[in-house]
């Protein structure tokens, strides 16, 4: 490759040109969405995350960084920045690599292969080593209810409602007090 942001455009076109969803942010190449579905036979599967994908100027020498957008119950997600922790992204990333991979690869592993002993949310890796059933029913019930293909198309206002829903029913308040969902 003659140059990072000519690697750039590139990865990105191949991305788009695959089968995920790509929904670029602001004018660039820098910032995007991508639609990523959890691997088939793992607890994930059947869940759609927006995954926000930034790209460094320095790209691809230096790695790109990623975050799920919507909640997912892992040890190695933050649950609240949805910061991803993976080796081969933050620490071993190598220009030889590229967006594809990323999707393809490094994310599928990561929700596969759960690593509790270098976690980013304790409660999911201390759930995960204490009570295997419990963690996996958490897992399920996390992507029932924020990861599916509605929670990823809504806009930034509606995301923001919804937070705002989930700490009222965590305070006890009744789903009567939301205007416009009805009951399951």
């Amino acid at each position: 490759m003659s140059s990072p942001s000519k690697r750039r455009e590139m990865d990105v076109m191949k991305l788009m040109m695959s089968d995920y969803t790509v929904e670029m942010i602001n004018d660039g190449l820098s910032e995007f969405n991508v639609e990523f579905h959890g691997p088939k036979e793992s607890l994930y599967e059947g869940g759609v995350w927006k995954i926000r994908v930034e790209l460094p100027d320095a790209y691809p020498y230096k790695s790109p960084s990623v975050g799920f957008v919507n909640k997912i119950f892992h040890p190695n997600v933050d649950e609240l920045s949805g910061s991803v922790c993976l080796d081969v992204i933050n620490q071993s990333w190598s220009p030889m690599f590229d967006l594809l991979n990323v999707f393809e690869v490094f994310l599928p592993q990561l929700l596969l292969y759960p690593n509790a002993s270098d976690p980013l949310n304790g409660d999911a890796a201390s759930l995960m080593m204490k009570d295997k059933k419990l963690y996996d029913q958490k897992v399920k019930e996390y992507c029932e209810r924020y990861a599916k293909k509605e929670h990823i198309s809504k806009s930034k206002a509606e995301e923001e409602s919804d937070e705002d829903d989930i700490s009222e029913e965590e305070c006890g308040s009744s789903d009567d007090d939301i205007p416009g969902h009805a009951d399951p």
